[in-house]
């Protein structure tokens, strides 16, 4: 339930591709009282993601993947980003089943436990996407080669790292996407209890 009130005066798809861009026009509930005055905003639809962060507690170590983005390309960054594994929900489809789908295809490992870590809105001032991230437990001593389904031109390399390495990733800011520095800064908080609820005796 909406705090406000939304009026939705006309909703428009105006671009339907790969992705898709809809158009509104609406008027919100403003704080003092009252409606704002008529506004049109486009969104950019391009489904719900989920993310996943490979973890390895008995060797204390991450699965890390580095692909071509071309988003990062067009903003002038370096287009081959490190990252964690992710996937877009597909209709019928569940977060978790996207979760254990996409950590096999994309870095050819399996997961033997899901840990629930937050669902975001990833740009909400343009888009609708969310995104649910999960830890992965894996064998890291596994992980390595090239990933990736080839009719979706995916060219995905895969290594692992130690957890101390990854927490100087974060730290000396050298994780440019949203996605994988949020997956990593929930893993630093919750390292010790992790380790502890994924003991290796278990």
């Amino acid at each position: 339930m909406s705090k406000y009130k939304i009026d939705i005066l006309d909703k428009e798809c105006v671009y339907d591709g790969y992705f898709n861009i809809d158009r509104y026009r609406l008027r919100h509930g403003l704080h003092e009282g009252g409606m704002s005055n008529e506004i049109v905003r486009e969104v950019f639809e391009r489904g719900h993601a989920v993310g996943i962060l490979p973890f390895d507690p008995e060797r204390d170590e991450v699965v890390m993947i580095e692909q071509f983005r071309v988003g990062a390309f067009a903003a002038g960054a370096e287009p081959w980003l490190t990252e964690i594994v992710a996937g877009i929900i597909e209709q019928g489809e569940t977060a978790v089943e996207v979760a254990h789908r996409e950590i096999t295809e994309e870095s050819g490992l399996e997961s033997e436990e899901l840990w629930p870590m937050v669902r975001y809105l990833a740009s909400p001032g343009g888009t609708s996407e969310t995104v649910e991230l999960f830890l992965g437990r894996v064998d890291a001593s596994l992980a390595g080669g090239i990933h990736g389904l080839d009719h979706e031109e995916e060219d995905i390399r895969v290594f692992a790292l130690p957890y101390a390495e990854a927490v100087t990733l974060v730290t000396e800011g050298k994780i440019g996407n949203a996605m994988t520095l949020i997956a990593l800064q929930w893993l630093i908080l919750h390292h010790d209890e992790v380790i502890r609820k994924w003991d290796v005796d278990d």
